[in-house]
C-alpha cells in the first residue's frame, strides 16, 4: 500500500511538473523562461533547459545575456551527449563573440566535442582529424590557458589512435602476404610512414617489429639473387629494433629472426 501511495504521489508531481513546464513554454516572460532554464540546467534536466534557452535566444540576441544563452545551449547539448550540436553552438559563439568571456572555453570545447565523437580506430577517423586540428588551433591561440595540459593529453590520445589505425592497415598487409601481389613491401612502407608521422606513438614497438617481420618474410620468399641482400636488410632492421627496445616484448621473436638471418647471410 505504501509503495502504491508513493508511486501515485510521484505520478501526480510529474503530471503537475509537466503541466507547469507546458505553461512556461507558452509564456511570453523571457526572464522567467531564462531563470527556469538555468534551474533545469542545474538539475541536469538538459532537454528542458535547452528548449527554454532556445526559446529566449532571439529575445536576448545582441544583449550581454546572449553570451550566457549560447554557452548554456552548448553545455545543455553536451549534457545530452549530442556533441555535434554542441560544437555548432560553440562555433556560433566564437563567430559571434571572438573575444567573449567564454571564448577560450568554447575553442577548447570544439575540440572536445570532436574528441567525444571520435570512433574506434577501425572506423572512419574524420572526427579524430577534426579534433586534432581543433586542439592544435586552441594551443596556438591560447598557449597560456589552464586547459593546455588537457588539450595536449587528448591530442596525444588522438594521434595514438591514428597511429594504431595505420598499424592495423600495416598488419592487414602483413596477413595478406603474397595474396594478389607482394603485400610485405606495402606493410613495410605503411609501418615506416606511421613511425615517421607519429614518432612518439605508444605503438612504436609494434610497428617496428612489424617492419622486421615483413623484411624477414621478404627475404625467405625471395629469388636467390636477392635473398642474401634481403637477409642483410633484415639483420639491419633487427639492430634498429633491438637498439631501441633492448628488452622489448618481442625480443625473443626478434632474436630468432636475427639468428636465422645471420646464418643464411653468412653461408
Amino acid at each position: 500500500m505504501k509503495k502504491l501511495q508513493l508511486f501515485l504521489l510521484v505520478a501526480v508531481l510529474a503530471f503537475v511538473s509537466c503541466g507547469d513546464y507546458q505553461k512556461l513554454l507558452k509564456s511570453n516572460d523571457a526572464e522567467l523562461k531564462y531563470n527556469r532554464a538555468v534551474q533545469y540546467f542545474d538539475k541536469k534536466d538538459f532537454v528542458r533547459a535547452s528548449t527554454l534557452f532556445d526559446a529566449v535566444s532571439s529575445y536576448y540576441k545582441g544583449t550581454d545575456k546572449s553570451e550566457s544563452v549560447l554557452n548554456y545551449m552548448a553545455k545543455s547539448y553536451i549534457g545530452q551527449k549530442d556533441y555535434f550540436t554542441a560544437s555548432e553552438y560553440y562555433r556560433t559563439y566564437i563567430k559571434t563573440y571572438p573575444k567573449g568571456k567564454f571564448a577560450i572555453e568554447s575553442k577548447y570545447m570544439i575540440g572536445f566535442c570532436y574528441y567525444q565523437d571520435s570512433p574506434d580506430a577501425r572506423l572512419d577517423q574524420t572526427a579524430t582529424l577534426q579534433a586534432i586540428a581543433a586542439f592544435q588551433e586552441f594551443l596556438e591561440l591560447y598557449p597560456e590557458s589552464e586547459r593546455v595540459g588537457d588539450a595536449n593529453k587528448l591530442l596525444e590520445e588522438m594521434n595514438n589512435k591514428l597511429a594504431y589505425k595505420t598499424y592495423l592497415n600495416a598488419k592487414l598487409y602483413f596477413n595478406l602476404g603474397n595474396y594478389l601481389g607482394n603485400n610485405y613491401e606495402s606493410c613495410v612502407i605503411t609501418a615506416q610512414n606511421a613511425l615517421k608521422n607519429f614518432p612518439s606513438t605508444i605503438h612504436r614497438e609494434e610497428l617496428s617489429m612489424l617492419i622486421l617481420e615483413s623484411k624477414y618474410q621478404l627475404a625467405t620468399q625471395s629469388f636467390e639473387e636477392k635473398k642474401i641482400e634481403r637477409y642483410r636488410n633484415t639483420i639491419d632492421e633487427y639492430y634498429n629494433y633491438i637498439n631501441e627496445f633492448p628488452q622489448g616484448k618481442f625480443k625473443k621473436q626478434a632474436d630468432k629472426i636475427f639468428n636465422e638471418s645471420k646464418k643464411i647471410a653468412k653461408d
